[in-house]
């Protein structure tokens, strides 16, 4: 059985529990007629922040997961796999967009969290092999990222790589250019502390206490917990709040 870092589940059960209060935050705006203000100052970084986590461990389990099973698959055994997963992850990205267009024709999810974390699975495999050379190359995407960000365009084709429309809005949208840069920048860190799919470095084993555990529980369950909660969050709302 391959061992589990308890610290990576808890770094992404804390993005998931940072995720599950900006949406709370979100929701009361949207649904009960607060005015937080979301799109600057605090919960704009905050929001960056928890993505910017989440997207982060993605690379670096990516890592992991490729120096565990490159031992015993072929090549192409291997890219099937990440095609494979990538594919199943941009699916449930389709499903989201299709629910937030049945429900919500404004600002439905175009290209959000699930649609680019499937792309870049199957991206991030062409790159695996760079080891290091990966944080030049993501901060180059994230370069290229601020810069798209100042450009606006007349169609929506190359809105996945970020090239948005005029008047353009979404829920959820996390372009190829900048955030593939953060998966990048993961794969480098996750080569630097966990080469061979070993931990480098020395780090106390704190991963029985239970509040440390019930974090950890919601990091290994994060694509279940991210596919139910804002149904559940809205229920909530609408039974105390609406």
């Amino acid at each position: 059985m391959n061992k589990r870092f308890w610290e990576i589940d808890f770094l992404r059960g804390l993005a998931i529990i940072m995720m599950i209060i900006f949406h709370i935050i979100y929701d009361l705006n949207y649904f009960a007629g607060y005015n937080f203000s979301l799109h600057s100052g605090f919960w704009l970084v905050f929001a960056h922040a928890t993505a910017a986590i989440f997207i982060f461990l993605v690379g670096v389990s990516l890592t992991i997961s490729y120096s565990r099973t490159k031992k015993y698959k072929t090549l192409k055994e291997l890219s099937m796999k990440y095609l494979s997963r990538g594919l199943k992850i941009f699916s449930m990205g389709l499903v989201i967009t299709l629910a937030t267009w049945i429900f919500s024709r404004e600002g439905f999810i175009i290209f959000g969290i699930l649609h680019f974390i499937g792309i870049s699975v199957i991206l991030a495999y062409l790159f695996l092999r760079f080891k290091y050379q990966n944080l030049l190359f993501g901060i180059i995407f994230i370069i290229i990222g601020m810069y798209l960000r100042g450009l606006t365009v007349d169609f929506y084709w190359l809105t996945w790589l970020g090239l948005r429309p005029y008047y353009f809005y979404t829920f959820d949208y996390f372009p190829i250019f900048p955030w593939f840069g953060v998966i990048l920048v993961g794969l480098f860190f996750g080569n630097l502390f966990y080469p061979n799919a070993a931990r480098r470095f020395n780090i106390f084993d704190i991963s029985e206490f239970q509040i440390i555990k019930s974090v950890c529980f919601l990091g290994r369950h994060s694509l279940l917990i991210y596919l139910v909660h804002q149904p559940i969050l809205i229920l909530l709302l609408y039974f105390l709040v609406i």
